[in-house]
């Protein structure tokens, strides 16, 4: 669930949904257009963090609760968001994508659980500034999964994520989400903080996967950097197609996206080119 922060901002949720397309962009951010579909794979996932969210809170709060409950809130979860929706199963049932979110659950708690918790889904607003020190007009948004202090006091922000394989270490390195997380919470500690991602993937005999990286001021500045230019992309309304399969096959606004024309050409200026998200999409 997105906190309620009035003021225009950036996240990762936003700034990763326009490098992957403009128009998804366009349709969900500019248009507000709802999401009619949802695919198993988020329903599993958005589950999973609610009900982690509960058993870490109340580890932080030193009132553990047990098992049982944290299923109940991981089904009460999968209910809110599949109650009155399409939801596009690609490879499980229902009850199989069920079954293997509780087994994923069980397999975290068979773990060494976090201990010096400071804070769970608090969102952190705070600004960007660019690699020339430029303060950018939008703050970021950042909700981190965990906050806790590592046994020599070093802030570290745990990310849970579900996967059907491991992840690998330049993926963790190149992470946008990571470099997020990292650079609010520099913003509020003054501290470079280690981010951890607990994956949680989806073999056969589910397992956790955690695996560690770390950002630097300069992965801060480069976050500034690439913010400032989708902050002027979408000021000028430059929402291009980035057509795949991987990106196409379940998004929410394909039907939207299939009729759309972009801005006319006739409300070009004179001699002015158009750029490509201008043209066209229908056939």
């Amino acid at each position: 669930m997105r906190p309620n922060v009035q003021r225009p901002h950036w996240s990762y949720s936003s700034l990763n949904q326009f490098l992957k397309c403009p128009p998804q962009y366009y349709f969900e951010r500019v248009l507000g257009l709802s999401r009619r579909i949802t695919t198993d794979a988020q329903v599993l996932g958005s589950a999973i963090h609610a009900a982690l969210a509960e058993h870490h809170k109340g580890l932080m709060d030193a009132k553990p609760i047990s098992a049982p409950r944290i299923q109940q809130a991981f089904l009460a979860s999968w209910s809110d968001q599949t109650d009155g929706r399409d939801v596009v199963y690609d490879k499980y049932s229902p009850d199989d994508a069920k079954d293997l979110g509780i087994a994923l659950i069980e397999t975290y708690l068979g773990e060494p659980q976090p201990e010096n918790i400071v804070a769970v889904e608090a969102p952190m607003l705070t600004p960007i500034a660019d690699s020339r020190g430029e303060v950018l007009e939008k703050p970021l948004l950042a909700v981190a999964d965990l906050i806790i202090r590592t046994s020599d006091n070093t802030p570290k922000v745990v990310e849970i994520k579900t996967a059907g394989r491991s992840f690998s270490e330049s993926e963790v390195a190149s992470s946008l989400q990571a470099t997020c997380y990292a650079s609010a919470l520099y913003e509020l500690t003054g501290e470079e903080p280690l981010v951890e991602y607990a994956v949680l993937v989806k073999t056969k005999t589910p397992k956790v996967q955690r695996i560690e990286t770390i950002r630097t001021l300069a992965d801060f500045g480069r976050l500034g950097d690439v913010a400032g230019v989708v902050e002027r992309a979408v000021e000028a309304e430059i929402f291009y197609p980035v057509e795949s399969p991987l990106n196409c096959s379940s998004c929410p606004f394909h039907r939207e996206c299939r009729s759309w024309t972009g801005p006319r050409s006739e409300e070009l200026e004179e001699g002015e080119i158009p750029v490509a998200g201008e043209v066209a999409l229908a056939r």
